[in-house]
């Protein structure tokens, strides 16, 4: 039996997520709230929920709910999972659980990340559901505006990211293809061509941490394989530029032997993408 720990990322936050957890670790968030400057409980809690919505805070609020779970996962049952992965953000607490950082180191980098995406100027997503990768990329690559994938969630639900404008040209041409397009409330082209001056500057704050050695093997979104020789900065870097690979990355782990699955944080957003990715293939492993 292989245990997958599948930890969620931005678009699952909601108000009054993590309670119990928040209650049950104080020193954990007596230390978020020290590195952040403001309470992590006040926010998950009590939002509003438009600062909630906001990425600067909410991918502060994904990673502490994330990794408290994780916390609360192995202590109440003794079992460290085999494998972990993480979609977007969540892979953060993917490499909190494996070992390369502990939690206050974790939330210094995520509020950084948070904090230089947010000022990435303007941009939009939306996402593709009903069409495959081929037909979304050949009808944003015959458009012709700078829009690139960004999420590949399931074989049929695909996320495109860029300029607003191109965006919304792209979503009109996608619309004859698929079942329906979505816009996504966010403020910036995340996983696109338009990160990469964020991922310069982010890359240049990486530089200052030393990065341990990971003790399980994290599935990284921009190869949808275990981590390799490369080192932690570089792949998440690459990260912000890169599609999220998140139903190779299902795919990886449906084929390790005897699979069973537990998503980890707010919500059941990776519980249901898992389902479809197991329905393309015909095939089922045990989800919790």
């Amino acid at each position: 039996m292989t245990t997958v720990h599948l930890f969620a990322g931005q678009g699952s936050q909601r108000l009054g997520m993590g309670r119990e957890l928040l209650a049950a670790y104080p020193n954990l968030v007596r230390q978020a709230d020290s590195a952040l400057g403001y309470s992590i409980a006040g926010l998950c809690l009590d939002g509003p929920a438009e600062r909630l919505a906001d990425t600067r805070y909410t991918q502060c609020a994904v990673y502490v709910v994330d990794a408290l779970a994780y916390v609360d996962a192995v202590r109440t049952t003794g079992v460290i999972p085999d494998v972990v992965a993480g979609h977007s953000l969540g892979e953060y607490a993917a490499l909190f659980a494996a070992g390369a950082y502990d939690f206050r180191t974790g939330l210094e980098i995520v509020a950084e990340r948070a904090a230089l995406m947010a000022q990435a100027g303007p941009g939009a997503m939306a996402a593709v559901i009903g069409a495959d990768e081929d037909t979304v990329r050949s009808v944003i690559e015959a458009e012709g505006g700078e829009v690139d994938i960004a999420n590949l969630n399931a074989p049929d639900q695909i996320v495109v990211s860029g300029r607003p404008e191109d965006v919304r040209g792209a979503s009109r041409a996608l619309a004859a293809h698929a079942t329906t397009v979505v816009p996504l409330k966010v403020s910036g082209a995340f996983h696109s061509r338009h990160m990469r001056p964020v991922a310069e500057r982010f890359a240049a704050f990486l530089d200052r941490y030393v990065f341990g050695r990971l003790r399980i093997p994290v599935i990284a979104n921009t190869t949808a394989r275990p981590y390799g020789d490369a080192g932690v900065a570089d792949v998440l870097r690459r990260q912000l530029t890169e599609p999220v690979r998140w139903s190779e990355t299902v795919e990886y782990v449906l084929d390790l032997p005897d699979p069973r699955l537990r998503e980890i944080g707010p919500g059941n957003v990776l519980t249901g993408l898992t389902r479809r990715v197991q329905e393309s293939r015909g095939r089922s492993a045990v989800a919790t």
